[in-house]
């Protein structure tokens, strides 16, 4: 377990690519029960151990991933995503290089069975989606971007970056050409700003290391200057 984070009433984690955030009937392992197993250890409590995710990153993604320690926390913390209180920034690396250095996607999307696509903007059961990008850094064909999500639906940045032309390196369910070990995709969940559920509400910044792996690490000197 890499703890980001950890007080009364939260635990954040960085979860690694290619586990899935929560047990299903397809996948016992995950990081919630990791998790869960390492404050029964660590703070040797009996019994049951507390532990909600307050959001879900996919399975072939890495990065912050916040879990409440306690329903009063769970409660307050889901309030704040609804009122849009929580800022969350995830760095990818895609095939291409967009033509402007910043700017913003706006879709409509539907969510499918396992997957999103985007439909014309008047779909009955379209859902707008937007977020900010930035470039970071170019190299060999690839692009390192910043992401600033504004919205939160199915698979958005995935659908979104390959509609407009930059297809996430390894996600070959949105049109990368590239395969990546285990199926994991170049998409990290970096930054998670979010008030404190108790107390004066004071925002906690939570940051997730990169994955010091390919194809991370032919970005390595970029990210290593963003995360100081």
């Amino acid at each position: 377990m890499e703890i980001l984070l950890l007080d009364n009433h939260l635990l954040a984690a960085n979860k690694p690519a290619g586990l899935v955030t929560q047990p299903s009937g397809a996948h016992a392992d995950s990081l919630e029960s990791r998790a869960k197993a390492w404050l029964k250890q660590e703070l040797a409590k009996e019994g049951n151990v507390f532990l909600e995710a307050v959001h879900r990153i996919d399975r072939p993604v890495s990065g912050v991933v916040l879990f409440a320690r306690t329903s009063k926390a769970l409660a307050r913390l889901n309030a704040s995503q609804r009122d849009k209180d929580c800022t969350k920034t995830y760095l990818a690396i895609v095939t291409g290089e967009p033509a402007r250095p910043d700017g913003r996607l706006t879709d409509t999307l539907v969510h499918d069975p396992h997957r999103a696509r985007i439909v014309p903007a008047d779909h009955a059961d379209g859902k707008r989606a937007m977020l900010d990008y930035r470039v970071l850094a170019t190299a060999s064909g690839r692009s390192l971007l910043r992401i600033n999500l504004l919205t939160g639906r199915y698979h958005q940045i995935r659908v979104q970056l390959a509609h407009a032309g930059w297809p996430i390196v390894g996600d070959t369910a949105y049109g990368s050409r590239e395969r990546l070990p285990d199926g994991t995709i170049a998409l990290h969940h970096w930054e998670l700003r979010v008030p404190h559920p108790v107390g004066d509400h004071d925002i906690c910044r939570i940051v997730a290391p990169v994955p010091p792996v390919a194809p991370w690490s032919a970005f390595a000197l970029r990210l290593a200057a963003l995360e100081n």
